[in-house]
């Protein structure tokens, strides 16, 4: 029982250290070469329409202004001075002068 043990494990250890390390290498990158661009597609649907924005609340009405004060009547004018009575006529004779031609 001893030796059942041991020697699986000695067998294991030998065929380990026998075998060849190989290394493993990475697949190249595949690099891909840009070729003539291809035709536009067609284009796409006109999106829709943004909504409307709120109407805005109308002003306030300004107040009526106040009426304004009566002007002052003026003051009455003074009466003029009242003249002399006139004389009498005595013989005064008025000549008018016949027009010139």
């Amino acid at each position: 029982m001893k030796y059942s043990i041991i020697f699986p494990m000695v067998l294991m250890s030998v065929a380990l250290v026998a075998c060849e390390r190989t290394v493993v290498t990475p697949a190249p990158a595949v690099v891909t070469v840009p070729g003539p661009a291809g035709p536009a597609g067609p284009a796409g649907a006109t999106g829709s329409g943004g909504a409307t924005g709120d109407t805005g609340s109308t002003g306030y009405t300004g107040a009526t202004g106040a009426k304004g004060n009566t002007g002052d009547t003026g003051t009455t004018g003074d009466t003029g001075a009242t003249g002399q009575r006139g004389k009498t006529g005595g013989d005064t004779v008025i000549v008018v002068p016949e027009p010139r031609q």
